[in-house]
């Protein structure tokens, strides 16, 4: 028997492993479990090149638990270690990385030391987290010299004892006897939830306790006439060794892509529109399946979809940071074995290589949809609302996103009719351009409560673009930004001509006179502190009162809804024009009226069916207005 210390000056490293080293301890399963994956891949790659030339057998990595010993184990069938490799690589390199770790954690930031901790090899240690004492057991793969099974055992104090043991299997043992606090670690169902987090695509099984499964008897019928079928226990395997991300794209159907979209969200019920498969191996090694969901109007439960996975071993399911915010809508997996494992997001999100693999992926995205509009734009139309909103996401967020997604990016106009923003210009560039040469973009962001607007725009020829998404009105400003002689007005916020100035104005049939004799009369029967009046040179075919808001107003009410009440703009009250319009007969008939009682009766009720058409007409009011409405049929 060997006895020893580490030599650790500065102090023990294992109070700050089980206090500091991540910030989540479930993790020291992840660490072991790939630590047994990479000591058995290693085999594999020895056998393959004929440096090891006996017989691999099962190479299953084993998970145990023993409630009464209050001990996991995970076993592997490895390279294992001998005595001199323990002492090299538990002893000197991990430990003088860890006093090394020490020094240096002392004086960083709780940001900066999640980030030392990938550059120190300490995985092995995190059993510490939740360990009094930690037994190895490992017997190298090799022949000759120092070939016994060794025992390396550690309470958790700088000393530790090495002792030769009959171990008749190569591989290692790792057995943790579990602290009063971490007893969490010998149920069923919480090391079964881990695997499944952790562990569901690494490239060697794995293997958990056993399972029943039904399995028909061939050739044997029950006595209704069936296939006899037989419960049976077999070993429980938590991973798919072979996910499809790691298959070449040319060798995959869109069988094969939905079904694993089901693998990897057994809970979510809707297929898919269609994927993203990315294979490259330079200048960085990245593969991965991106899938596009049909985005819900609350785009915050879309998030936390993608699965970071680094060689199989999965890192993190919160990608924001380390993708770019739009990206975070899809749903899939991305796998690089140049993304750090052992580091925290904020570390992620400043790596070089993460960067690089952030843009290409972006890059790849934008080439699919490119690909999709131009290959059938007929399917891209139909899928265009589904996905419009993480376009739209991507155009108001990255700048290098917007000049590639503008060819592909769809208007969609009441009439159902899709268009290009070149071909929408064209479009409606005769007729929707103002003195100023701006190109006015009329559009709704509700069809229904919107229709009368909708349809006094389209008798005039005009056009109106459907803007009902949650991301519109910052999609508008964006737009706006990008395309200065281009004005987006929603159809009920002004009116189309005071909009579009035609070279042929209409003539007022009132004087001005008129127009200051009438506009009290008008104000006695409305609520002037939300309504101010405005006369308008109108059609005589156009209502008598038209109900606007201005447009700036729209639109912060708008983004307030999505940003949860920004700079305060939900608590300011309505404000609206009353657009009366002059050329209307009944204007001059108001006028002519010499009953005081007459004109309020008549003002009264044209303003309520402004306010009717605008469901603004509520309570009282509306009771009042069906009364006098059957009174002046009687």
């Amino acid at each position: 028997m060997q006895k020893g210390q580490i030599n650790v000056q500065t102090e023990n490293i294992f109070p700050i492993i089980k206090k500091f080293l991540y910030s989540d301890h479930e993790i020291f399963l992840r660490e072991l479990v790939s630590n047994a994956v990479d000591a058995t891949q290693k085999l594999k790659t020895l056998s393959s090149v004929g440096k090891f030339t006996g017989e691999l057998g099962d190479l299953t990595v084993q998970v145990e638990i023993d409630k009464k010993a209050g001990t996991l184990t995970v076993k592997d069938r490895g390279i294992g270690m001998n005595a001199e490799e323990i002492d090299k690589y538990i002893n000197q390199i991990a430990f003088s990385s860890a006093e090394e770790f020490v020094k240096k954690f002392k004086t960083k930031t709780e940001a900066e030391k999640n980030a030392i901790i990938g550059h120190f090899g300490l995985g092995f240690y995190s059993t510490f987290m939740v360990a009094n004492k930690v037994v190895l057991r490992t017997k190298t793969y090799k022949k000759g010299g120092q070939t016994r099974a060794m025992q390396w055992e550690c309470d958790g104090s700088p000393d530790y004892t090495i002792t030769e043991i009959d171990k008749e299997d190569r591989g290692t043992e790792v057995i943790i006897y579990l602290d009063e606090d971490s007893k969490e670690f010998v149920e069923d169902q919480r090391i079964l939830g881990l695997l499944n987090k952790y562990s569901k695509f690494l490239p060697v099984p794995i293997q958990f306790g056993s399972e029943k499964v039904t399995e028909t008897v061939e050739g044997e019928k029950d006595e209704k006439g069936k296939d006899k079928t037989i419960e049976i226990e077999k070993p429980r395997i938590i991973n798919n060794t072979d996910p499809l991300w790691k298959n070449k794209p040319a060798d995959c159907t869109d069988e094969d892509y939905k079904k694993f979209y089901r693998e990897l969200y057994p809970m979510t019920f809707e297929e898919p529109l269609f994927q993203i498969h990315l294979n490259v191996d330079y200048p960085f090694n990245l593969t991965g399946i991106l899938y596009f969901p049909k985005v819900k109007r609350n785009i915050e439960i879309q998030k936390d979809k993608i699965q970071l996975y680094c060689n199989q071993v999965f890192v993190t399911d919160s990608v924001e940071g380390i993708v770019p915010d739009f990206l975070t809508l899809l749903h899939g997996v991305i796998d690089s074995p140049d993304i750090p494992l052992n580091v925290s997001r904020s570390f992620l999100q400043s790596d070089a290589s993460v960067k690089k693999i952030s843009g290409y992926i972006m890059r790849k995205v934008s080439d699919k949809l490119e690909e999709l509009f131009k290959k059938d734009r007929e399917s891209f139309e139909k899928k265009w609302d589904d996905i419009r909103v993480f376009i739209q996401y991507g155009m108001i967020s990255e700048e290098k996103f917007f000049d590639k997604a503008k060819k592909y990016m769809l208007y969609k106009n009441t009439e159902g009719k899709y268009f290009t923003r070149e071909e929408y210009e064209k479009h409606i560039k005769k007729l929707q351009t103002d003195k100023d040469k701006n190109l006015i973009v009329l559009y709704t962001s509700d069809i229904e409560a919107q229709h009368s607007y909708i349809e006094a725009a389209k008798e005039k020829g005009y056009d109106v673009l459907v803007l009902d998404g949650i991301l519109d009105s910052h999609f508008i400003n964006t737009m706006e930004q990008k395309e200065s002689t281009t004005r987006f007005t929603r159809v009920d916020s002004d009116t189309v001509d005071k909009l579009i100035k035609n070279d042929e104005e209409i003539p007022s049939k009132l004087d001005d006179k008129q127009k200051d004799e009438l506009k009290p009369v008008i104000e006695r029967s409305i609520d002037k502190e939300k309504f101010a009046v405005v006369f308008e040179n109108l059609s005589e075919n156009d209502v008598p009162f038209m109900i606007t808001q201005p447009e700036f107003m729209l639109r912060m009410k708008d983004m307030s809804a999505l940003g949860g009440g920004m700079m305060g703009m939900d608590n300011l009250p309505d404000q609206y024009n009353l657009v009366v319009n002059a050329n209307h007969p009944l204007m001059t008939k108001i006028l002519d009226e010499k009953k005081e009682d007459t004109q309020n009766k008549i003002v009264k009720q044209v303003y309520d069916l402004a306010l009717l058409s605008q469901n603004l007409l509520k309570g009282q009011s509306l009771s009042e207005f069906v009364k006098r409405s059957i009174d002046m049929i009687d």
